[in-house]
């Protein structure tokens, strides 16, 4: 389908509902203030070696894998709600289809913005603190900080919490936005204890990928004005796209196409005389001449003062020397003088 057939669609939609942007109120500046103190103190309480890092190692020995065998195969599959890509692809798609149906590019840059600082502030924090996995542990009781791992928050958990906590966030109607917080709750808390039944994260670190991504969704109001600028600007380019196709559509093509040759005279390159066509049989009962310089012979041309003067005979002019006749007269006979 062509990208003008697609607008087309798209402009026969019905209107969108009203969306409410929301807005950085004080509850969830609140909310916002409050978890950021709680990630601060997971990760001075692992710095430390706390009895956090005591509870990690507790929960690691257990071996929770080994406890309930029989949820590994259904939680191997589960697991994959918290990676990035599928996650990405899946959400992706429906918030396309509502971008489609709303007129707004809003979900799908508000889901990039989100991803964008998913990754920036999680990915930094991650290789900042450097700690190992439960699997690659080297010392019991030690918080395995900077030792080079990438483990410290759950990078499963905060994705989860943002993947499917944006839905919640985009929602239009206040029903539908507790549903879907009920429902990203449940699969970020599934996820998050699944990698801790795998054997994968240390308990502190689903924590603070909770908390990690609880930030995120809490921050996006403070993103909602770049999001509407880049939405009016990517609209604007849309608009001066449609308007070149339109005004070149719009000209008019020639006629007539490509000119004949026939229609014009030929002119020679150089002299810019034009070439005449030889004459057929058919013009006037004329036989045709060729005129071509090949069938012509070659005669000694005189200079005008070598030229021998033609006077007629009886003629009473003096010959004069600078003028010649093309053809030569018949004699004319003399004059009768009169009386005699």
């Amino acid at each position: 389908m062509r990208t003008d057939q697609i607008f087309a669609r798209l402009d026969r939609e019905p209107e969108p509902p009203k969306i409410e942007i929301p807005g950085m109120s004080r509850t969830r500046t609140v909310l916002f203030g409050s978890t950021m103190a709680f990630y601060i103190a997971i990760v001075w309480a692992v710095l430390i070696t706390s009895w956090l890092v005591t509870l990690d190692w507790k929960v690691m020995l257990f071996r929770p894998y080994e406890q309930w065998p029989e949820l590994h195969a259904f939680l191997d599959y589960f697991v994959v709600l918290g990676q990035r890509g599928p996650t990405a692809v899946m959400v992706a798609a429906w918030l396309g289809w509502r971008s489609w149906r709303q007129h707004t590019l809003r979900p799908l840059l508000a889901l990039g913005a989100a991803l964008l600082l998913l990754n920036v502030t999680v990915g930094a924090v991650k290789l900042g603190l450097g700690r190992l996995g439960p699997h690659y542990a080297t010392e019991i009781g030690s918080a395995e900080m900077f030792a080079g791992g990438d483990i410290f928050p759950s990078g499963h958990t905060a994705n989860a919490v943002v993947t499917w906590g944006i839905l919640s966030y985009l929602a239009t109607t206040p029903r539908a936005r507790r549903w879907l917080s009920v429902l990203s709750a449940v699969v970020a808390l599934g996820v998050g204890a699944t990698t801790v039944y795998l054997g994968t994260h240390w308990l502190s670190d689903v924590l603070l990928g909770w908390a990690a991504g609880l930030l995120i969704l809490l921050s996006l109001p403070w993103f909602e004005p770049l999001i509407g600028r880049t939405e009016a600007r990517v609209f604007a380019v849309r608009e001066s796209w449609r308007a070149r196709r339109r005004l070149g559509a719009a000209r008019p093509a020639p006629a007539g196409g490509r000119l004949t040759p026939g229609v014009f005279p030929q002119r020679r390159p150089s002299t810019g005389e034009p070439v005449r066509e030889p004459v057929t049989a058919g013009s006037g009962g004329r036989p045709a001449v060729n005129r071509t310089n090949g069938h012509l012979t070659p005669r000694p041309h005189t200079v005008r003062s070598e030229r021998t003067p033609v006077t007629p005979a009886g003629s009473r002019r003096p010959p004069h020397a600078d003028r010649t006749s093309a053809t030569a007269r018949p004699a004319a006979s003399p004059r009768p003088v009169a009386g005699g």
